[in-house]
Protein backbone atom coordinates (compact mmCIF):
# COMPACT_ATOMS: atom_id res chain seq x y z
CA UNK A 1 0.00 0.00 0.00
CA UNK A 2 1.50 3.26 -0.99
CA UNK A 3 2.17 6.28 1.69
CA UNK A 4 0.66 9.69 -0.31
CA UNK A 5 1.51 12.91 0.06
CA UNK A 6 0.17 15.89 -0.17
CA UNK A 7 1.77 19.06 -1.26
CA UNK A 8 0.39 22.54 -2.60
CA UNK A 9 2.45 24.16 -5.68
CA UNK A 10 2.70 25.24 -8.96
CA UNK A 11 4.44 23.24 -11.78
CA UNK A 12 7.48 25.28 -13.36
CA UNK A 13 8.44 23.02 -16.23
CA UNK A 14 7.65 19.62 -17.78
CA UNK A 15 8.69 17.42 -20.65
CA UNK A 16 8.09 14.18 -22.06
CA UNK A 17 9.46 11.18 -20.73
CA UNK A 18 8.83 8.12 -22.17
CA UNK A 19 6.26 7.02 -24.56
CA UNK A 20 3.42 8.33 -22.86
CA UNK A 21 4.76 9.85 -19.60
CA UNK A 22 5.44 13.64 -18.91
CA UNK A 23 8.39 14.29 -16.02
CA UNK A 24 7.16 17.91 -13.94
CA UNK A 25 9.28 19.99 -11.69
CA UNK A 26 6.79 21.71 -8.94
CA UNK A 27 7.65 24.12 -6.49
CA UNK A 28 5.58 23.34 -3.58
CA UNK A 29 5.05 24.87 0.06
CA UNK A 30 6.00 21.80 1.88
CA UNK A 31 8.72 20.43 0.08
CA UNK A 32 10.41 23.19 -2.12
CA UNK A 33 11.30 22.00 -5.67
CA UNK A 34 10.55 18.52 -7.01
CA UNK A 35 10.39 16.34 -9.57
CA UNK A 36 7.70 13.89 -10.10
CA UNK A 37 6.71 11.57 -12.61
CA UNK A 38 3.06 11.54 -14.23
CA UNK A 39 2.08 8.31 -15.79
CA UNK A 40 0.71 8.31 -19.07
CA UNK A 41 0.04 12.22 -18.55
CA UNK A 42 0.64 12.16 -22.12
CA UNK A 43 -2.49 9.93 -23.33
CA UNK A 44 -5.21 11.66 -24.83
CA UNK A 45 -8.04 12.35 -22.17
CA UNK A 46 -5.74 11.12 -19.34
CA UNK A 47 -6.83 12.82 -16.00
CA UNK A 48 -3.49 14.41 -15.09
CA UNK A 49 -2.82 16.18 -18.77
CA UNK A 50 -3.99 19.28 -17.95
CA UNK A 51 -2.69 19.03 -14.14
CA UNK A 52 0.74 18.72 -15.46
CA UNK A 53 0.96 21.82 -17.31
CA UNK A 54 2.90 24.96 -16.72
CA UNK A 55 1.99 27.28 -14.68
CA UNK A 56 -1.04 25.06 -12.99
CA UNK A 57 -1.57 25.91 -9.44
CA UNK A 58 -2.95 23.32 -6.95
CA UNK A 59 -3.04 20.04 -4.62
CA UNK A 60 -0.46 17.30 -5.29
CA UNK A 61 -0.83 14.07 -4.45
CA UNK A 62 2.66 12.22 -4.77
CA UNK A 63 4.42 8.99 -3.53
CA UNK A 64 7.95 8.51 -3.00
CA UNK A 65 9.71 6.59 -4.79
CA UNK A 66 13.51 5.53 -4.81
CA UNK A 67 15.09 8.60 -7.38
CA UNK A 68 11.62 10.59 -7.61
CA UNK A 69 7.88 11.19 -6.50
CA UNK A 70 5.37 9.26 -9.12
CA UNK A 71 2.04 11.86 -9.55
CA UNK A 72 -0.76 9.89 -8.62
CA UNK A 73 -3.82 12.49 -9.02
CA UNK A 74 -4.21 16.33 -8.79
CA UNK A 75 -6.91 19.42 -7.65
CA UNK A 76 -5.88 22.25 -9.64
CA UNK A 77 -7.06 25.51 -8.53
CA UNK A 78 -5.83 27.60 -11.49
CA UNK A 79 -4.73 27.36 -14.90
CA UNK A 80 -3.49 29.86 -15.46
CA UNK A 81 -5.78 29.88 -19.38
CA UNK A 82 -5.12 33.00 -20.44
CA UNK A 83 -0.91 33.14 -19.95
CA UNK A 84 -1.38 29.53 -22.14
CA UNK A 85 -3.42 31.09 -24.69
CA UNK A 86 -1.29 34.17 -24.86
CA UNK A 87 1.85 33.72 -26.62
CA UNK A 88 3.47 36.90 -24.82
CA UNK A 89 2.21 36.64 -21.61
CA UNK A 90 2.88 32.92 -21.89
CA UNK A 91 6.99 33.63 -22.16
CA UNK A 92 6.40 36.17 -19.47
CA UNK A 93 5.23 33.60 -17.39
CA UNK A 94 8.06 30.83 -18.13
CA UNK A 95 10.74 33.48 -17.48
CA UNK A 96 9.23 33.97 -14.08
CA UNK A 97 9.20 30.10 -13.77
CA UNK A 98 12.61 30.09 -14.79
CA UNK A 99 14.16 32.36 -12.35
CA UNK A 100 11.96 30.16 -9.78
CA UNK A 101 13.84 27.19 -10.91
CA UNK A 102 16.69 28.78 -10.73
CA UNK A 103 16.70 29.60 -6.69
CA UNK A 104 14.10 26.75 -5.43
CA UNK A 105 16.14 23.41 -4.02
CA UNK A 106 14.55 20.45 -2.87
CA UNK A 107 13.28 20.41 0.83
CA UNK A 108 14.14 24.41 1.16
CA UNK A 109 11.86 26.61 2.71
CA UNK A 110 10.42 28.13 -0.34
CA UNK A 111 7.25 29.36 0.20
CA UNK A 112 7.73 33.31 -0.01
CA UNK A 113 8.87 32.04 -3.22
CA UNK A 114 5.88 30.18 -4.32
CA UNK A 115 3.61 32.78 -3.08
CA UNK A 116 5.76 35.53 -5.13
CA UNK A 117 5.10 33.37 -8.60
CA UNK A 118 1.72 32.64 -7.80
CA UNK A 119 1.05 36.97 -7.45
CA UNK A 120 3.42 37.33 -10.46
CA UNK A 121 1.45 35.35 -12.58
CA UNK A 122 -1.86 36.76 -11.73
CA UNK A 123 -0.70 39.95 -12.23
CA UNK A 124 0.29 39.47 -15.47
CA UNK A 125 -3.06 38.14 -16.24
CA UNK A 126 -4.14 41.66 -14.97
CA UNK A 127 -4.91 44.20 -17.32
CA UNK A 128 -4.09 46.99 -14.47
CA UNK A 129 -0.55 46.80 -14.37
CA UNK A 130 1.84 46.70 -16.99
CA UNK A 131 4.23 43.45 -18.28
CA UNK A 132 7.63 45.14 -18.05
CA UNK A 133 6.75 46.38 -14.58
CA UNK A 134 5.40 43.31 -13.45
CA UNK A 135 8.82 41.84 -14.82
CA UNK A 136 10.83 44.48 -12.66
CA UNK A 137 9.16 43.75 -9.67
CA UNK A 138 9.32 39.76 -10.12
CA UNK A 139 13.28 40.00 -10.81
CA UNK A 140 13.75 42.60 -7.85
CA UNK A 141 11.26 40.81 -5.32
CA UNK A 142 13.01 36.99 -6.20
CA UNK A 143 16.54 38.61 -5.28
CA UNK A 144 14.89 40.16 -2.25
CA UNK A 145 12.84 36.72 -1.29
CA UNK A 146 16.97 35.10 -1.68
CA UNK A 147 18.40 37.75 0.36
CA UNK A 148 20.80 38.95 -2.21
CA UNK A 149 18.70 41.97 -2.42
CA UNK A 150 21.68 45.22 -2.22
CA UNK A 151 18.98 48.09 -2.06
CA UNK A 152 18.87 51.40 -3.87
CA UNK A 153 22.19 51.25 -6.20
CA UNK A 154 24.22 54.68 -5.02
CA UNK A 155 26.61 54.63 -8.45
CA UNK A 156 23.64 56.34 -10.26
CA UNK A 157 21.48 58.93 -10.10
CA UNK A 158 17.64 58.18 -9.61
CA UNK A 159 14.58 59.85 -9.39
CA UNK A 160 13.03 60.07 -5.87
CA UNK A 161 10.14 58.13 -7.35
CA UNK A 162 12.13 55.35 -8.86
CA UNK A 163 13.96 54.79 -5.17
CA UNK A 164 10.53 54.62 -3.51
CA UNK A 165 10.02 52.04 -6.35
CA UNK A 166 12.52 50.51 -5.74
CA UNK A 167 12.51 50.35 -1.41
CA UNK A 168 8.55 49.51 -1.54
CA UNK A 169 9.35 46.18 -4.03
CA UNK A 170 12.00 44.71 -1.52
CA UNK A 171 10.12 45.28 1.73
CA UNK A 172 6.14 44.90 0.81
CA UNK A 173 4.26 41.88 1.49
CA UNK A 174 3.55 39.78 -1.44
CA UNK A 175 -0.19 41.00 -1.28
CA UNK A 176 0.55 44.72 -1.59
CA UNK A 177 3.46 44.18 -4.64
CA UNK A 178 1.43 44.57 -7.56
CA UNK A 179 -0.15 47.82 -6.85
CA UNK A 180 0.87 50.55 -7.95
CA UNK A 181 1.89 51.60 -11.52
CA UNK A 182 5.13 54.09 -12.32
CA UNK A 183 5.78 56.41 -15.99
CA UNK A 184 7.62 55.09 -18.53
CA UNK A 185 10.67 57.18 -17.31
CA UNK A 186 10.49 55.40 -14.08
CA UNK A 187 9.84 52.25 -15.39
CA UNK A 188 12.99 52.86 -17.62
CA UNK A 189 15.15 53.52 -14.22
CA UNK A 190 13.97 50.48 -12.77
CA UNK A 191 14.42 48.34 -15.51
CA UNK A 192 18.28 49.76 -15.92
CA UNK A 193 18.43 48.83 -12.31
CA UNK A 194 16.66 45.34 -12.77
CA UNK A 195 18.99 44.47 -15.17
CA UNK A 196 22.14 45.31 -13.73
CA UNK A 197 21.00 43.46 -10.66
CA UNK A 198 19.98 40.43 -12.29
CA UNK A 199 23.45 40.25 -14.32
CA UNK A 200 25.17 40.61 -11.08
CA UNK A 201 22.57 37.98 -8.97
CA UNK A 202 21.47 35.84 -11.35
CA UNK A 203 24.50 33.77 -12.83
CA UNK A 204 22.68 32.15 -16.22
CA UNK A 205 20.86 32.80 -19.40
CA UNK A 206 18.17 32.34 -19.59
CA UNK A 207 15.79 30.64 -22.85
CA UNK A 208 12.75 32.10 -22.27
CA UNK A 209 14.39 35.67 -21.79
CA UNK A 210 15.63 35.96 -25.03
CA UNK A 211 12.76 34.69 -26.37
CA UNK A 212 10.57 37.35 -24.75
CA UNK A 213 13.24 39.71 -25.99
CA UNK A 214 12.12 39.31 -29.32
CA UNK A 215 9.02 40.01 -28.85
CA UNK A 216 8.48 43.03 -26.39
Amino acid sequence: MQDFIFVTGIVLKQSPSGEYDRRVTILTKECGKIVAFARGARRQGNKLAAATNSFAFGTFKLYQGRDAYTLADAEIKNYFENLMSDFEGAYYGMYFAEIADYYARENNDDRMLLGLLYQSLKALSAPSIPRPLVKVIYECKAIAVNGEFPGVPRDRELSASAVYALEYIANSGLEKLYTFTVTEEVLAELTSVAEEYCKKYLRRDFKSLEILKTLC
